[in-house]
């Protein structure tokens, strides 16, 4: 019996993401990877995920896909079997934040799409990946995602919700898990996630920065086995 499994992508990220995470637990998981490409709210891309996803699931969300996962254990807990928070937060962003995102969708406006995503390169993965195939492939897969994909998404995550008073209330075996190098999210907010959400399992994981599905996917795959197993 395969277990369902819905992933869910961050912000200017397609199935690449998760590729190497599903192809390593193959043997036992029915992956679906949700689109979160279509809408400018949170909540629209949790409820297109819930119209599309099997009756139960448990789900996997990395940095933006966990807003996304936060937002769905609100719309539909019971769905839920397992939630794995990677690389994320539970807060609201703060006013720096979502000035820096205007940013860079001011930016889009004046046809700098590749700058923009090239400047995010350098957040997204450890300095020692940087220049390498790696690096290459989460650049082309922000191109692949584009320039208007990019301006919803950053509406959305501009607007989510604090979900740090709900978590309190997730009651599914979870996850948390951080790069122990990432920077965007960085490994105290894990902590904090960890620590208000009841049994929660936190786990860092080496050598890999914000995208650690991508640049160092086994240790990923040996903590989302053992978390599907509870």
């Amino acid at each position: 019996m395969y277990q369902p499994i819905v992933f869910l992508p961050g912000l200017i990220c397609d199935a690449r993401l998760w590729r190497d995470i599903i192809d390593g637990l193959s043997a036992s998981v029915a992956p679906m990877v949700a689109d979160l490409r279509l809408d400018d709210t949170i909540a629209a891309m949790a409820a297109r995920t819930l119209a599309a996803a099997p009756p139960r699931f448990a789900l996997a969300g990395l940095s933006m896909g966990g807003y996304v996962a936060l937002e769905i254990m609100r719309q539909a807990p019971e769905r839920v079997t397992h939630l794995a928070l990677l690389d994320t937060s539970a807060r609201a962003d703060t006013d720096e934040r979502r000035e820096t995102r205007r940013k860079g969708i001011a930016m889009i406006g004046e046809g700098k799409f590749i700058g923009v995503s090239r400047g995010l390169l350098g957040q997204l993965v450890a300095p020692h990946h940087l220049g390498t195939p790696l690096a290459d492939e989460v650049q082309a897969m922000s191109e692949r995602v584009g320039g208007e994909v990019y301006i919803r998404q950053q509406k959305a995550i501009m607007t989510r919700a604090d979900s740090l008073p709900s978590l309190k209330d997730i009651a599914v075996p979870t996850l948390v898990g951080v790069g122990a190098l990432d920077k965007m999210t960085p490994p105290e907010l894990a902590e904090e996630m960890a620590t208000h959400i009841p049994g929660a399992d936190l786990v860092q994981f080496p050598d890999a920065a914000h995208l650690p599905t991508m640049e160092n996917p086994g240790p990923v795959v040996e903590a989302m086995k053992r978390w599907l197993k509870k």
